[in-house]
């Protein structure tokens, strides 16, 4: 199943969901994205920059760093930051990075609406799919 078709998998699947998207934080590129709503090209341009900034950012990057040493542990690449929910005036964003490939992170937004715990569960659901169509 190409990457494209498990997203709209995902989007179908997952409550009230309008748009998802799936994100190389290592290169900042935008793999794919699927919407059912129109959305201004800035912010689409844009998803994968933010998402990069919310995983990989310099000041997440520290605070892992910090963690790791602070434990004793070994910096091994491992990232503490697997899932990430903003909650907006009108919509719910859930970024979920891979098991397969952290570095590759799936975007899902939804209204706000749409119960969370549902749109986790089935946000969830989706990963398996989507990293065996990267």
């Amino acid at each position: 199943m190409s990457l494209e078709s498990a997203l709209q998998t995902a989007v179908s699947s997952i409550p009230e969901c309008v748009a998802a998207g799936f994100v190389d934080v290592s290169s900042g590129m935008l793999m794919a994205i699927k919407t059912v709503d129109s959305h201004p090209r800035e912010v689409i341009d844009l998803v994968a920059a933010a998402t990069a900034d919310l995983f990989n950012g310099p000041n997440v990057s520290l605070i892992e760093k910090l963690f790791k040493r602070s434990r004793g542990v070994a910096d091994d690449g491992h990232h503490y930051f697997q899932e990430i929910i903003v909650n907006s005036d009108n919509l719910i964003h859930v970024f979920i990075r891979g098991k397969a490939n952290p570095e590759y992170v799936a975007v899902f937004v939804c209204r706000r609406s749409a119960n969370l715990g549902m749109v986790l569960t089935k946000s969830r659901l989706a990963m398996p799919q989507l990293e065996s169509a990267t």
